[in-house]
């Protein structure tokens, strides 16, 4: 199954962190900017409750660039929805 976080935040962060480390899914992020480029060179580190876990999950810019994917989850903030709609159009 491929799922997609639109946004790596701090919830979206954590969600990819914690499903890629369950391995059932393919985990695909979709971030920009710094944030996008650190998670690509060094991937995702997650770090609760005095433990830290570092996964790879696939890391893009776009929606195009995930390509097709059984689920999305957007956890953006509320003012970042509307141009984030028509970036997830393909």
């Amino acid at each position: 199954m491929k799922l997609c976080i639109f946004g790596a935040g701090a919830i979206g962060g954590l969600m990819a962190a914690k499903l890629a480390q369950r391995g059932e899914v393919e985990v695909t992020v979709i971030a920009r900017g710094p944030h996008l480029e650190a998670m690509q060179a060094k991937g995702l580190t997650l770090r609760s409750e005095g433990q830290e876990i570092t996964v790879r999950p696939r890391c893009v810019a776009s929606a195009e660039a995930a390509g097709p994917q059984d689920y999305v989850l957007v956890t953006l903030k509320a003012h970042s929805l509307p141009g984030a709609a028509r970036q997830m159009q393909p």
